[in-house]
């Protein structure tokens, strides 16, 4: 997809920053690597080693913090390449980025979708091909629903959000504004609750009549799963992003800005609290809490029926705990391990 343009002035004007070099009126086309920048193109630097590479490739503008100038630009020989200063270069490069990336232009409904009659679509929305649009689903101003998305009755998408090929999205759910769902994700589908029979030992499922709410400005990663809630509500905090091949259990309310790397999965009734972060393959049992700032490190696991506070640390292990604690104790097995048998024994 080819990139709007912008001046720097205008970036400066949306996102601040300092111009110490170059020509503001310069137009920036993209973000690059350094390999592949050119005249047009921006880079950031968040190293003193970082910048001087970035000044090497010319692209048109790098982004870098005040602390990296001292020692690395040269006051008596000012490059040419425009120099921007920001306390989070990175940041900065980030949003401009967004802003260099033009809107699709609307494209109405495809001729192939199925669409309700008394479903409600803004002008200005994108209804994708074979996407199926149910009784009484509302579709918010320049919402995306691409090819093959299933949207059951009932179902709300807020303005601005982009659902891509082949998400499904049950009854019960409302997602609000902004909210990207990947390829293959399945929202609001039955939790798994069931009771079983002590004298057969059958199953019976357990009522899975709630909802689930997507606040403002999530990111959800292609094929994961977020259950509806059993008789009350399933909650994603706006600003939250969960990457690909996550599971979200019935009844869990995740706070806001929380980041979930792939393969994590969050059992029933549990509270994840606001900017939590949970590294990949993070198991959380039932009605656990995790309070705001935890942060848990690649595989680790919490107990059904626990709170976990500790912001000091981040942890590690099954049950998690401080990452200090855990690899003292790695090392002592490994000492154990080491020692010789006594004689006699096997």
């Amino acid at each position: 997809m080819k990139l709007a343009h912008r001046t720097i002035t205008e970036l400066i004007a949306q996102l601040g920053g300092s111009l110490i070099a170059g020509d503001p009126a310069s137009r920036i086309d993209s973000p690059a690597l350094p390999h592949k920048a050119d005249a047009h193109s921006m880079l950031f630097a968040e190293s003193e080693s970082a910048l001087a590479e970035a000044l090497a490739a010319q692209p048109g503008l790098v982004v870098t913090a005040p602390r990296h100038v001292a020692s690395t630009l040269d006051p008596t020989n000012i490059p040419t390449t425009a120099v921007l200063l920001t306390d989070q270069p990175r940041l900065w490069f980030a949003r401009a980025a967004q802003l260099l990336r033009p809107s699709l232009p609307a494209q109405g409904i495809h001729p192939t979708a199925v669409v309700a009659s008394d479903a409600v679509i803004a002008p200005d929305a994108t209804i994708g091909p074979c996407a199926v649009l149910a009784q009484g689903v509302r579709v918010g101003a320049r919402a995306r629903i691409d090819a093959g998305v299933v949207l059951q009755s009932g179902v709300t998408v807020g303005a601005d959000c982009h659902l891509w090929p082949r998400v499904v999205v049950y009854s019960g759910t409302t997602l609000g504004e902004r909210v990207t769902v990947h390829a293959g994700a399945v929202l609001g589908a039955d939790g798994f609750g069931f009771v079983r029979d002590r004298n057969t030992g059958r199953y019976t499922q357990f009522p899975q009549q709630g909802t689930l709410l997507v606040e403002d400005d999530v990111e959800i990663g292609a094929n994961s799963t977020i259950d509806r809630g059993a008789l009350a509500a399933t909650r994603i905090g706006s600003g939250t992003k969960l990457d690909n091949l996550i599971h979200i259990g019935h009844n869990c309310t995740i706070g806001q800005n929380v980041v979930m790397a792939s393969l994590c999965g969050i059992s029933g009734s549990s509270e994840i609290g606001d900017g939590a972060v949970l590294a990949g393959q993070v198991g959380i049992g039932d009605h656990v809490t995790i309070g705001p700032g935890v942060i848990l490190g690649g595989q680790a696991g919490v107990l059904s029926g626990k709170t976990v506070t500790t912001t000091d640390s981040v942890l590690w292990g099954t049950p998690a705990r401080p990452l200090r604690q855990y690899l003292r104790e790695l090392a002592t097995l490994a000492r154990l391990a080491r020692r010789p048998q006594r004689s006699g024994q096997e």
